[in-house]
């Protein structure tokens, strides 16, 4: 998932600029490394929000009632929407700890159907209301 021209991230504690085309390369590489923390962190930020686009046999198999489970159980506040191109959308806001372990759980051999690829983006919390909506 693109980050757009001169995001700051860092990754495995260092920080880093990256363009829209060099972000999946540089996770590759810090995947490769096995960091166990290699998503980007938004520095200084209480609560922090992710949209995540997962991509595979994601919809018709029960998979954003399974995010919205997972997501109140962390204490999550968000939605799970089923995008026209077969990928689902799941923004979610919180603590930053439940936020990045719902990352985790998305990626995880759990879920329902088949999960092909997890691209996710982090931010500051926008404030969303209570509760997690399937659409």
């Amino acid at each position: 998932m693109p980050l757009g021209f001169g995001a700051r991230i860092v990754a495995a504690g260092r920080p880093e600029a990256v363009c829209c085309h060099d972000a999946p390369a540089l996770f590759a590489a810090i995947r490769q490394r096995h960091v166990a923390s290699y998503a980007p962190m938004v520095v200084g930020v209480a609560e922090l929000r992710v949209t995540v686009h997962v991509k595979g046999r994601v919809q018709g198999v029960g998979f954003r009632w399974w995010t919205r489970a997972r997501a109140l159980e962390l204490g999550l506040r968000g939605s799970a929407t089923n995008l026209a191109d077969g990928r689902v959308e799941v923004v979610a806001e919180g603590e930053e700890q439940a936020v990045r372990a719902l990352v985790e759980l998305l990626r995880g051999p759990g879920t329902p159907g088949r999960v092909a690829f997890v691209a996710e983006r982090y931010d500051a919390a926008r404030g969303l209301v209570e509760g997690f909506l399937e659409r």
